[in-house]
């Protein structure tokens, strides 16, 4: 027996053709249904794609997909998108291990023209898709969907003025659910976004322009200004239109009857530009506990689907995050120069917390990393102590101003860098992988990391007495391992690691979360017989160059163990013994990074069991090292 009246018969966009609006309308329900089932079961990011159940059906019941392009922005709105392109079957696998990606994946399905993660993105990868269909001669359709949150992206801006001067004819979407950009004034505007993208007001539009062309130049130039007034005052789109682009709406974004048309509409428009549709719709739509929650249910655990309670992992231990805000806090209550930055993520890096105790010392900028980090720069140079707490992987579209802005001019800005390593269910695009490499070839730039939720906080005091330089600390995603916290008067030695077991023979040199695994290797060891040293080095940047001096001249093995890419801490190390001949004779060096290779979705525990980072990893690679007969040799 059927469960859905139509889902259960839609396989791909082509079924679509088949069905009247009125079908469409009870489809969209269905994929709400459908989404709320999965995502129950896989937890996910649920509101968002709530709120596009009829643009979706609508999409792909307007254009020809695979062969027009759908770009969705970010990709969090995409699990409807993903249940009507063949992918129904397995929607209960997102996020899982080999299951499918909870955001767009080209890999995964043809449909998926451009994979995402990150914001911002979609204006500039259709527009890129657009312009190789101008030059190759195709007249396939180009759709970018983007968000207003998104949209408030410093990219989607450069993407939308090149786009609005290239003359390259795309279309994007304007998905408007939380900030209104122009109020919406009820069945007159739907009335005239569907008369503005007709025909008839095109062809009308485009009459007046050749008859006020045999006019007087003077004349011309007042008409033309008139017809765009015109527009723009019934409309609401004087900013999208000064960028060149031709502004429909805003619209109903639930109202499929009116999707289709303005859609088709679009398609068919013999417009030489971009178009932007601007649709108004309701994140977490169709489910009350969603609609009704403040965040709309933008990312959730498993959860009951009956009562809307999540299942939270329980832990007796607090989150790293957690660990964070609070230190700061501390210090902020005695410090009126502490200052807190984050860039559209205020819950998940802490910063709420914060916010809500000194909220005149709190600054959320929005998606604008680049912003913070420079933000955070002028704000040094005037004595404040900022804190710019930036997921790792989101770190990364600021480089350049952290290079530039930061570390040339020796800023003492403080970066508090969440959700290092590998962050399970989200994949690579949100993976914490590079920010040691990127961060410690930085002259004069200090680089830490914790091992647990103690030393977290110990690093956090240190950083707060650093007011010659940049300093960063990286933490996981998750809970800490349960260990009670010092106060905020215990700080580090700058550079000056720590050991946790004092051995012989090999030496674990750990350099941030994997401290616990190094621990359990080093007791399997200890059974058969090695009794490893092991190193807490804390510090990337700078070198605890003694104690690594020490290590050298009395272990035969060295093996360092990072959550991070090449380039990073071991090489760093490996470059400092070779520099003082310490690897010359009978030491062999070896370094555990993140493998050369984007590690799928999955629980972090088994990501680490693919980046060769567990215990048993470990364990391993010390027993073949020592059986090795190669000695690593200084390079000339």
């Amino acid at each position: 027996m059927s469960k859905y009246k139509f889902l259960d018969f839609i396989n791909f966009p082509s079924d679509l053709k088949k069905l009247s609006n009125s079908d469409l309308k009870i489809l969209s329900n269905e994929i709400r249904d459908k989404m709320i089932e999965a995502v129950s079961k896989t937890g996910g990011h649920l509101g968002a794609g709530l709120g596009v159940a009829e643009l979706t059906v609508a999409l792909h019941y307007v254009f020809d997909t695979p062969k027009d392009k759908i770009i969705w922005d970010v990709g969090h709105q995409s699990y409807p998108h993903k249940i009507l392109t063949g992918r129904k079957d397995k929607i209960e696998t997102l996020r899982k291990g080999n299951g499918l990606s909870g955001f767009t994946k080209r890999d995964e399905s043809e449909y998926d023209p451009f994979g995402t993660g990150h914001s911002s993105t979609s204006i500039s990868a259709a527009l890129g898709i657009a312009a190789a269909n101008k030059l190759s001669k195709k007249s396939e359709n180009v759709v970018a969907i983007i968000g207003d949150g998104a949209l408030s992206g410093g990219m989607a801006y450069e993407a939308m003025n090149n786009a609005g001067s290239s003359k390259t004819k795309m279309i994007v979407v304007l998905n408007d659910n939380d900030m209104s950009i122009a109020k919406p004034v009820g069945a007159l505007r739907t009335y005239l976004a569907k008369i503005l993208s007709g025909k008839i007001y095109f062809s009308l539009r485009e009459t007046i322009k050749l008859i006020i062309s045999s006019l007087s130049k003077r004349f011309s130039t007042k008409a033309g200004k008139a017809e765009d007034f015109f527009r723009s005052a019934v409309t609401g789109g004087t900013l999208f239109n000064s960028l060149g682009f031709y502004y429909v709406g805003p619209i109903d974004g639930h109202d499929i009857d009116v999707l289709t048309s303005v859609l088709d509409n679009a398609k068919k428009m013999k417009h030489d530009g971009p178009i932007l549709i601007h649709i108004k719709t309701e994140k977490g739509k169709g489910y009350e506990f969603a609609e009704k929650s403040l965040d709309k249910y933008h990312g959730v655990s498993k959860f009951n689907i009956l009562t809307g309670q999540q299942e939270k992992p329980k832990s007796i231990a607090p989150s790293y995050t957690k660990v964070f805000a609070n230190t700061l806090i501390k210090h902020a209550q005695n410090d009126s120069k502490i200052i807190g930055i984050t860039a559209a993520m205020p819950s998940g890096t802490g910063m709420d917390i914060f916010g809500e105790k000194f909220p005149d010392r709190m600054y959320d900028v929005g998606i604008a990393e680049q912003h913070a980090v420079t933000f955070a720069g002028g704000l040094a140079t005037q004595g404040y102590k900022t804190f710019a707490a930036i997921y790792s992987t989101f770190l990364q579209r600021a480089y350049d101003q952290v290079v530039h802005d930061i570390a040339i001019q020796s800023l003492p800005v403080r970066f508090a860098i969440d959700r290092a390593g590998l962050v399970g269910a989200d994949g690579p695009t949100h993976a914490g992988s590079f920010d040691i490499t990127y961060l410690s070839t930085l002259p004069n730039f200090v680089v830490m990391a914790a091992s647990d939720e103690s030393e977290l906080v110990k690093m956090i005091n240190t950083s707060v007495h650093i007011n010659d330089r940049p300093s960063a600390f990286r933490y996981p995603r998750g809970n800490g391992i349960g260990i009670e916290l010092p106060g905020t008067d215990q700080k580090l030695t700058v550079g000056k690691g720590r050991f946790i077991k004092d051995g012989k023979q090999v030496a674990l040199i750990n350099f941030g979360a994997r401290l616990q695994e190094c621990l359990i290797a080093e007791k399997n060891l200890s059974k058969k017989g090695i009794f490893p040293t092991v190193f807490d080095a804390r510090f990337a940047k700078p070198l605890d160059d003694n104690s690594l001096w020490q290590i050298a001249t009395n272990h035969e093995v060295i093996i360092t163990i990072e959550e991070g890419s090449i380039g990073g801490f071991g090489s760093h190390v490996n470059h400092f013994l070779n520099e003082k001949n310490l690897l010359d004779k009978d030491v062999k060096f070896r370094s555990m990074i993140l493998p050369d290779i984007f590690i799928d979705h999955d629980n972090p525990d088994n990501m680490y069991k693919v980046a060769g980072l567990d215990s048993t990893s470990i364990e391993n690679k010390v027993i073949d090292t020592l059986n090795s007969k190669i000695i690593l040799k200084k390079t000339n």
